[in-house]
């Protein structure tokens, strides 16, 4: 039996320049859709009294509105999911708010209209007042719990595992087509591509070794696999994140160090000594309320996030990915004495003398 399967809409492909190593595109590929560690996700849930969509009834021409809110039960196993990856001690947190534009994460539980979730980071491009996940069914039904938690791992940046080009799956493509056209997911042979026929960039992929208990991976029935043998009779993921999973997603966001973050004074820079993939933590106390230039120095790629201190935790103000691009990753932001800010510099790769740094001026 063909069960309910995640529907990522398709995605355009990522635009770096023109001429980088396979070094540096690798390290992009891998570190684009990841938060900076640290970060506070904020979710909230769409309500009915204020979210709806318009869509067409078919046959008609006519529209008809949609509400996106869910049953307390639905949400309440959503909070449980949250709660499951933040048991992992993972360096991001989750907090729910009632406010839409104060959500990084929103939620919606259209019907019908499928379970997919942004990927990462790609959900700042989402406008405040659209989903950036949906639950397309009852996720509080028996053995659907899974599906949240695949979801919300999509929020963390996390691809398909059975996408991974490691995992050596060979598909009877029209079987799988033919398959899921069919009910209960009903897909179009770009969205069966899309989730499970494509194969994902190296640099996309979690690790390198597929893991197929992850919570990543779709359960599939049988006849779809035709190598390798042992996978003839389908996929069946635990729906529960597996050692990998939290293997993988520990090692992307660490839990933080005892030894805090350092402060970054104005006009005194500050090396950063990083390897791919690491994460350095400054804290910015300014002497006067202004204008003020963050930025990093160098030859490498970051991502550099500011966020100010509001009660107790850190919401993001500003930031710039500098994609692997000839500058580096500046910020202007209006910094005011009193208050407390955050900056936070991942880098994805270095290159020439690999020397880097950051400073606030």
């Amino acid at each position: 039996m063909t069960r309910r399967l995640c529907s990522l809409p398709r995605q355009p492909a990522p635009s770096f320049p023109a001429g980088l190593t396979a070094e540096r595109l690798g390290a992009l590929l891998a570190g684009r859709r990841m938060w900076v560690n640290g970060t506070v996700l904020h979710y909230c849930f769409l309500d009915a009294g204020s979210d709806a969509s318009v869509i067409p009834v078919p046959g008609t021409g006519d529209l008809r509105r949609v509400p996106w809110a869910g049953g307390t039960e639905q949400r309440d196993v959503v909070r449980e999911c949250f709660r499951e990856w933040q048991g992992l001690g993972i360096g991001v947190t989750f907090a729910e708010v009632g406010d839409r534009c104060e959500a990084e994460l929103r939620i919606g539980f259209q019907a019908g209209a499928g379970s997919w979730s942004a990927l990462g980071r790609e959900a700042l491009a989402v406008g405040r007042g659209e989903r950036t996940m949906n639950l397309g069914w009852d996720v509080a039904a028996p053995g659907e719990r899974g599906a949240v938690l695949h979801q919300i791992g999509h929020a963390l940046g996390l691809a398909h595992e059975h996408q991974s080009p490691f995992a050596g799956l060979h598909w009877d493509d029209e079987a799988v087509y033919a398959e899921l056209a069919g009910p209960p997911n009903f897909f179009s042979r770009e969205t069966t591509y899309t989730n499970v026929l494509r194969t994902l960039d190296a640099g996309e992929a979690g690790g390198s070794v597929w893991d197929p208990q992850s919570v990543m991976a779709l359960p599939l029935g049988p006849g779809l696999v035709l190598e390798p043998e042992q996978y003839r009779g389908g996929l069946r993921p635990s729906g529960t994140p597996s050692p990998a999973d939290k293997e993988l997603v520990l090692r992307r966001y660490p839990p933080a160090g005892p030894e805090g973050a350092a402060t970054l004074v104005p006009f005194r820079s500050v090396p950063l000594g990083l390897g791919p993939a690491e994460q350095a933590d400054f804290v910015v106390e300014p002497p006067e309320t202004r204008d003020y230039t963050v930025g990093t120095f160098g030859d490498a790629d970051t991502v550099l996030v500011v966020f100010e201190e509001r009660d107790g935790e850190p919401r993001f103000l500003a930031g710039h990915d500098d994609g692997g691009g000839p500058g580096n990753a500046v910020v202007g932001v209006r910094l005011v004495k009193g208050r407390r800010y955050f900056v936070r510099v991942r880098l994805y790769s270095a290159w020439g003398s690999g020397q880097t740094a950051v400073m606030c001026w």
